[in-house]
């Protein structure tokens, strides 16, 4: 059975920085592509970062230069490093795991303010 865990989410100011992490257990992710998603109250779920078995990664252009996502297939995770922070980054955040079906993890609250 696939699981997905998502940790460190926290408050942070603006310009302070976090990272996030997600424990996959039941499938390697060094096998498929896995990503970070988004949603922050009243807004869709956007996708925030994604990484291939092939180490392609694509980012949401509200991200790029300022996120970074990566696997550490030895500990099974896949993490993001988020930098730079602005209250627009506020939402709770879903690790997933692609495919049919997709799997998602019960996520992990990000705030952003003073």
């Amino acid at each position: 059975q696939v699981r997905l865990v998502e940790s460190g989410g926290a408050l942070v100011q603006p310009g302070g920085s976090l990272r996030l992490s997600c424990t996959v257990s039941g499938t390697a992710v060094w096998a498929t592509t896995m990503g970070w998603y988004r949603q922050a109250p009243g807004k869709p779920r956007e996708a925030v970062a994604t990484i291939t078995r092939g180490e392609g990664t694509y980012y949401a252009d509200s991200v790029k230069g300022r996120f970074t996502i990566f696997k550490d297939n030895a500990r099974n995770t896949v993490n993001l490093h988020m930098n730079s922070l602005k209250p627009d980054d506020t939402a709770v955040y879903f690790c997933n795991r692609a495919g049919t079906p997709p799997y998602w993890g019960q996520g992990t609250q990000v705030t952003v303010s003073s």
